[in-house]
């Protein structure tokens, strides 16, 4: 995977519990105008990654881009004492890619609140 092409990699902690979350749904949108585009759908695995990067090589596009995380139902899984009716449900985080490098978006997750940052 050439570096000049870019790409976009994320992975999710669970802060609550202290470990990666691990099946956790992601799909990646690219939007132009109004419209959202469908990119790339991914689940976490074990270590709270996806196995591959969410966009990469000559797929990479500099522009505007949302990741949506399903943290509802990843946290109705996984604390099933929190209920059905939870504060988060799905979290999206929207970015821009500006030039052909690694970008990496992670977020930081518990079940009252998030964080996120451009990662290495």
């Amino acid at each position: 995977m050439s570096e000049s092409h870019g790409r976009l990699t994320t992975h999710v902690l669970d802060t609550a519990k202290g470990r990666p979350a691990g099946g956790l749904a992601i799909t990646l949108y690219r939007l132009e105008g109004e419209h959202r585009l469908l990119v790339a759908e991914a689940v976490t695995n074990t270590d709270g990654r996806t196995d591959m990067p969410m966009l990469a090589g000559d797929a990479f596009e500099t522009g505007t881009y949302e990741l949506e995380f399903k943290a509802g139902d990843y946290l109705r899984s996984n604390a099933p004492e929190l209920g059905s009716d939870l504060f988060l449900d799905v979290i999206p985080i929207r970015f821009g890619l500006t030039d052909h490098a690694h970008f990496h978006v992670p977020l930081l997750l518990s079940p009252f609140g998030y964080s996120t940052y451009r990662g290495s």
